[in-house]
């Protein structure tokens, strides 16, 4: 990936080092560095880091030095003294409405990082795989997100154990890696969450080769029935 595709998932190395995202953002991150080596070594890098935060003892740090309680006082007493009594009043006044502003912005930020966004999210998209092997079922869906797409899947009908590896086509034909996962219980739909940068309206097709057999499905109307499946 170029690096402006892998911003976003720069952006947020530090917290997945630390363990703070959420289970949909640590799935989605896991998925993209399994197919970019860039963002994986830099994130092997920020390991040992948070490992070494986790020693740290609270009870050993020395807390930050406070300002004198007075300083504030001080500080007013000798602007009063250069400028009047009467500018000192003013100048009062004036931090006091400063500092009521201020926590005013702060609690409209913290309520707004809480609260997020309210704007509804699409529904996502279904992508049929066709001519299918007996026995085997795949089902897809692409839901937009921030960072590019959610990939979901549910197979059925492969052998306990392989290899399943999912990739989004873009219209020039390059594959873009949205990861892998294993096949374990036979008889029974295994269900993927994965993730891709790339956005749905540039996904022209989604792959799956499981095992020795590759799997291809058109998006929307690029083409009318699924490629078969190539052993």
């Amino acid at each position: 990936m170029t690096v402006d595709e892998c911003r976003i998932w720069r952006e947020r190395l530090g917290a997945f080092a630390l363990g703070q995202l959420s289970d949909s953002e640590r799935a989605a991150t896991e998925a993209h560095l399994e197919g970019c080596p860039d963002c994986r070594a830099e994130a092997n890098a920020l390991s040992p880091m948070a490992a070494m935060l986790e020693r740290a003892d609270p009870d050993r740090l020395s807390p930050a030095p406070a300002p004198p309680v007075d300083l504030g006082d001080r500080i007013a007493r000798r602007i009063a003294a250069e400028r009047g009594a009467t500018h000192r009043r003013r100048l009062r006044f004036g931090f006091g409405l400063a500092a009521a502003a201020a926590a005013a912005t702060a609690a409209v930020l913290l309520a707004v990082s809480l609260t997020g966004p309210t704007s509804t999210q699409p529904s996502p998209e279904t992508v049929a795989f066709n001519g299918l092997p007996k026995g085997v079922t795949i089902d897809a869906s692409l839901q937009p997100r921030a960072w590019g797409s959610d990939v979901s899947l549910h197979v059925d009908g492969f052998r306990p154990g392989t290899l399943c590896t999912v990739w989004l086509r873009r219209d020039d034909g390059t594959k873009v890696p949205a990861g892998s996962f294993r096949y374990v219980y036979a008889g029974e739909s295994d269900e993927a969450q994965l993730s891709s940068g790339l956005d749905p309206p540039d996904v022209k097709a989604i792959g799956l080769q499981a095992g020795s057999r590759t799997f291809v499905a058109p998006v929307s109307s690029h083409a009318q029935d699924s490629e078969p499946a190539r052993s």
